[in-house]
């Protein structure tokens, strides 16, 4: 399998191939990381977003945490631990950042597109910031892709219109769902309402076939659930992540 050293942007939400994601960077470790990024060609400013499962995603008594007296934590792996590979979940997206927009703090505004899976290796936390050993994961489809695509369409159809009922308000048209099964599985994966260790389970799925399963099993079950609830609290409960580092 092939290899490769990409810096690391831990973040507490997933990230899928061929979805976009919003960042906004103000701690200096992730600033050093725009820096750099910036330098490279735009076809080369990549790295690996890995979701946290254990620890913050911005460093103890940092900005906008509740002691603003304090110090804040310093460091790459502030908030990871001692031992930052532990975590992490084992596979991440490479990130390809489309735009790169310093602000007049210091900080950036990124807009970035998910990629490629990899499975994370090793973590070295001796620079600005953190970088990992990845290696790159194939996207295989699996028996019955195609058949399970169709189902998992009709599932997400039914679970959309329960969970605009639940949320009382009206479903617009219909969004167009891609024929090719693996993109099909990461906008499914993306667009329901699930935590982050779900979502990642989905993620790091063997292969398409076993993710339009998993996908179709959890769309169905919310749905009856859904189908029984005469409305949720008015909270956007679809809100896509930002991450606020």
């Amino acid at each position: 399998m092939t290899t490769a050293r990409l810096p690391l942007f831990p973040l507490n939400a997933v990230l899928f191939p061929g979805l976009v994601m919003p960042l906004n960077v103000f701690e200096e470790r992730y600033r050093a990381m725009m820096r750099d990024l910036r330098k490279l060609p735009e076809s080369e400013r990549r790295f690996g977003v890995v979701a946290i499962r254990d620890g913050r995603e911005v460093a103890p008594t940092g900005p906008g945490l509740p002691d603003p007296t304090s110090l804040p934590e310093r460091g790459p792996a502030a908030g990871f631990g001692t031992d930052p590979m532990q975590a992490f979940y084992g596979v991440g997206v490479v990130a390809d950042a489309a735009t790169i927009r310093e602000k007049d703090n210091g900080g950036y505004e990124v807009l970035v597109t998910g990629t490629r899976r990899f499975r994370l290796l090793s973590v070295d936390a001796t620079g600005e910031y953190l970088t990992g050993e990845v290696e790159a994961l194939p996207e295989r489809s699996g028996e019955g892709a195609g058949v399970l695509s169709a189902a998992v369409v009709r599932a997400f159809r039914t679970y959309q219109k329960r969970l605009a009922g639940a949320r009382e308000r009206t479903l617009g048209a219909a969004t167009e769902l891609p024929d090719e099964p693996s993109v099909l599985s990461y906008l499914v994966a993306a667009a329901a309402v699930l935590d982050t260790p779900a979502k990642q389970q989905l993620l790091q799925a063997r292969d398409t076939a076993a993710r339009l399963s998993a996908e179709l099993k959890i769309l169905r079950r919310e749905s009856a659930v859904l189908g029984k609830l005469p409305s949720l609290p008015a909270v956007d409960l679809t809100r896509t992540p930002t991450s606020p580092n």
